[in-house]
């Protein structure tokens, strides 16, 4: 019996993996599984890398972990790379370990600059595992945008708007998720958030990108929310970023910085800033730039986006939606998802399961001629599944 406690409400579908490599593991029966989930999203340069576990090795050998007052050149050339590619030469960064964290250290700082208690995001977001995000009863404006979705003027959308009119002016921080929508895989209109971002910084409030699914590449930009056209006050950057390894990253703008360091704003915990995970961070976002990732996203994902877009079948198969690498293939109904996602396990490819809809998010690594194989593995299956 496992002695470990699964506190997710999905079951382990292969207790028994020994080993990783690229866009594989491998049980300890040998059999392979295609992992077109990343892991959590996080392993956005495949299992194993060879270049990242060597970066590990050597700095492991080197220096760990540090404190709250010691650390090393390392820690800076990472807050170099990260700020140059979120665009925030002047600002600064914290290393943490998970997105929860580096969401929650934004609003923090939110709330220390502007003096503002109400945080805002949209009302499908995930901004992570706290109950500060998760119980949303108290200090928060939800902006409801279903409506938007089938909205004629969303091209054009008019800051006028009633809804928007609606915005309270007591907003310390809006924390935009650019296209996940909790794993939905659901873009809101660019004219949209282009208003939001205006009348909340109008009224002197932050905005936060939650790039922790999103970024790193995933859409084949540097981040979500460079298909926006906007500028945040700070991103915060998880799960690919790190490879597999728990680190990410509050990125915070000059502007922000220097806000903060008028004030008292106090934040510690026992792994900020540690030069593991810095390095890490570092080696990743050169791995990209050296292999040219992120255009090459974007081109997969669009060959990637046709492929599964030719699964849509009215039948068992109902929608599918993408960009970059990050899409969604819905399906008929729940019980017909969950036969889907066992079979697939049983022919060795894993997809991320939320019961009506599968989510693929690949490592930016992958090869044509995989997805390739698992969309004609996946069309085999749907022409040999019943009607529900």
């Amino acid at each position: 019996m496992s002695k470990i406690f699964n506190c997710t409400n999905h079951s382990i579908e292969i207790p028994n993996i020994v080993s990783c490599e690229g866009i594989y593991l491998l049980d300890g029966k040998g059999k392979r599984y295609m992992d077109l989930e990343s892991g959590v999203w996080c392993t956005s340069l495949g299992h194993g890398n060879v270049r990242i576990n060597s970066t590990i090795k050597k700095q492991i050998e080197t220096f760990m972990h540090a404190g709250f007052c010691y650390s090393g050149d390392i820690v800076e050339n990472a807050a170099d790379s990260v700020l140059s590619v979120t665009g925030f030469e002047n600002g600064n960064c914290v290393f943490l370990c998970s997105g929860s964290e580096a969401i929650e250290l934004a609003r923090q700082i939110s709330k220390h600059v502007t003096g503002k208690k109400q945080s805002m995001t949209l009302h499908d977001s995930y901004l992570g595992s706290y109950s500060s995000v998760t119980d949303r009863k108290r200090n928060w404006y939800i902006f409801n945008w279903e409506a938007c979705m089938g909205c004629p003027h969303q091209d054009h959308c008019d800051i006028g708007c009633e809804k928007l009119k609606d915005i309270p002016g007591d907003i310390s921080d809006f924390i935009f998720e650019p296209g996940s929508s909790s794993g939905f895989v659901r873009f809101p209109p660019k004219a949209l958030i282009q208003n939001i971002v205006a009348i909340v910084r109008s009224q002197g409030g932050k905005v936060i990108a939650n790039e922790v699914t999103t970024g790193t590449g995933r859409t084949g930009k540097w981040f979500g929310y460079d298909h926006y056209q906007i500028k945040p006050d700070m991103v915060a950057i998880g799960k690919g970023i790190g490879n597999g390894y728990p680190v990410s990253v509050t990125a915070i703008n000059e502007e922000t910085v220097r806000e903060l360091k008028k004030g008292t704003f106090r934040y510690m915990q026992s792994h900020q800033n540690d030069p593991l995970g810095a390095a890490i961070v570092k080696e990743v976002i050169t791995i990209i730039k050296d292999e040219d990732l992120i255009p090459k996203a974007e081109i997969k994902g669009k060959r990637f986006f046709e492929m599964l877009a030719s699964l849509k079948d009215k039948r068992l198969i109902t929608d599918v939606r993408g960009r970059g690498l990050m899409f969604a293939v819905e399906v008929c109904d729940e019980g017909t998802g969950d036969r889907l996602f066992k079979e697939l396990i049983a022919r060795g490819y894993i997809v991320g399961n939320r019961k009506t809809f599968f989510r693929i998010d690949p490592p930016l690594t992958v090869q044509e001629k995989d997805f390739y194989a698992f969309t004609n593995e996946f069309r085999s299956l749907i022409n040999h599944t019943q009607t529900p």
